[in-house]
């Protein structure tokens, strides 16, 4: 999971298979404008909230990443297959990359620190770091509880296949602007949003806590990825299922997982205390 520390920028570094996929969603997001209706748009809009938001937000990271708090299994594995359609990789993929970092954070060898180059870790550790989006068998040793679940290893090799299959149906019911705007345009918005949560939020922002990386609290990208941008509040409360540690701090992640624990949905809902919010505020004063 580490960059190689001489000239990564190599052409037979070039992660052929993801820079081709990545190029071809790019072009179809600049093609969706040349289609453009309301209703694309909305369903766009819609697949943002429950692929960024449910995926990302609720999925991959605060439940499966950092397990913050629990539900059943067949939502887990809708977050998990809302995760999917982020074009992000499978789950042990996501999750083991994030372990990672958070091991490792603005160390030698994470994945994505701003420290090897903002563009490294926005989007070059994607296109010229080590591939392992489907090596299933090696990322199970980062995320052991993931690769113990036949569903988890099934999902993470053939990621792809959501994708596939959404698509047609985007296709088949509202035309090749759906399709466009629900696949190419959705996605791209939603990978550069998520990305900046490895580049923006580790340089630019403010730090509510002392911590041993340069995670910083951003509140723009925690508008475009429903509470992630909270990241120094993150970082340091990592188990947290709340990344908004303030009224100010918008964070609908928390919101909707909180919803859920009020159903009685979620459980074992891990929340930072505010006596030790309190005490590492003055600390870092």
């Amino acid at each position: 999971m580490q960059k190689e520390t001489s000239t990564p920028y190599r052409l037979n570094n070039v992660n052929w298979v993801t820079t081709t996929a990545l190029v071809f969603f790019h072009i179809g997001a600049v093609a969706s404008f040349f289609y453009f209706n309301w209703k694309s748009v909305a369903v766009a809009a819609l697949l943002y909230w429950m692929c960024i938001g449910w995926g990302i937000g609720m999925g991959y990271h605060r439940l499966l990443t950092h397990r913050s708090y629990k539900v059943p299994k067949p939502i887990e594995y809708f977050f998990a297959v809302c995760g999917v359609l982020t074009l992000e990789g499978g789950p042990i993929f996501w999750v083991a990359t994030h372990r990672v970092h958070h091991q490792r954070s603005d160390q030698n060898g994470d994945p994505h620190s701003p420290k090897d180059g903002p563009w490294w870790s926005h989007i070059g550790w994607i296109l010229f770091g080590e591939s392992k989006h489907n090596a299933t068998e090696m990322l199970a040793r980062y995320a052991p509880d993931l690769g113990r679940d036949p569903f988890y290893r099934w999902l993470n090799t053939y990621h792809y296949v959501p994708m596939i299959a959404l698509g047609l149906v985007l296709l088949g019911f509202g035309g090749l602007s759906m399709m466009l705007w629900g696949i190419c345009t959705r996605v791209v918005v939603g990978l550069h949003a998520t990305w900046l949560v490895n580049s923006a939020t580790h340089m630019w922002g403010a730090r509510r806590f002392v911590t041993r990386d340069d995670s910083r609290n951003n509140w723009w990208v925690a508008l475009l990825t429903f509470g992630e941008g909270w990241h120094n509040n993150h970082h340091a409360h990592p188990s947290s299922a709340r990344h908004g540690l303030t009224w100010l701090e918008f964070d609908p992640t928390w919101l909707q997982i909180k919803f859920l624990s009020l159903l009685g949905i979620a459980k074992k809902v891990q929340v930072a205390k505010v006596n030790d919010r309190v005490k590492e505020e003055q600390a870092a004063a």
